[in-house]
């Protein structure tokens, strides 16, 4: 059975994204002992979004041109409002984020994240969740709503707001080391 150690995990991220939301996925990951790169459209560094106003720098580790889907065992998207809005208007994360849904390995996201998986049309029929402001807009993409603080739909994890953090984590983690992927492990 594979071990969170054992695994890669990217957090595909750009400028405004909700700050907690990067960085207590990337701090617990890691704590768990995964590998974890904070992959962007653009290197060098990416600024966070807390609550009202631009906060800290995160270095980015790879650029999604560096980056395959086969390099990954699980791919996170936090929300904000400003980084899903920007990235679900770029072609080549639409189609990162379809080509991991597609892979079958954990794909989780938060907030307003699910507008990537809107855009990269792999909610219709799925059970989610999301920031309650986006739910007609997972509705009229055809998913199932549900306000839980996380909702697994196959390896898809979804989660509402930054409250839903540690059970959000929590999930991350017990999905990679299930192993429901297992026959998609990164060499």
């Amino acid at each position: 059975m594979p071990s969170i150690k054992e695994s890669k995990i990217a957090i595909l991220a750009t400028d405004g994204f909700e700050q907690v939301e990067l960085t207590e996925p990337l701090a617990k990951l890691k704590e768990a002992g995964a590998e974890v790169h904070v992959i962007s459209p653009k290197s060098g560094t990416i600024k966070g979004w807390d609550q009202d106003h631009w906060d800290k720098e995160i270095t980015v580790d790879k650029t999604l041109s560096e980056v395959r889907v086969t390099d990954y065992d699980a791919l996170v998207l936090p929300g904000g409002q400003i980084n899903p809005d920007v990235l679900r208007a770029d072609p080549k994360v639409v189609s990162f984020v379809r080509e991991f849904f597609n892979s079958k390995k954990p794909l989780a996201a938060i907030c307003h994240a699910p507008w990537l998986l809107i855009e990269a049309d792999v909610v219709r029929g799925r059970n989610i969740t999301s920031y309650n402001s986006i739910k007609t807009d997972v509705k009229n993409a055809g998913g199932n709503w549900l306000d839980q603080e996380v909702v697994v739909h196959e390896a898809l994890i979804t989660s509402r707001n930054p409250g839903d953090i540690p059970a959000f984590v929590a999930k991350i983690i017990e999905e990679v080391e299930e192993g429901r992927h297992e026959d998609r492990k990164v060499a």
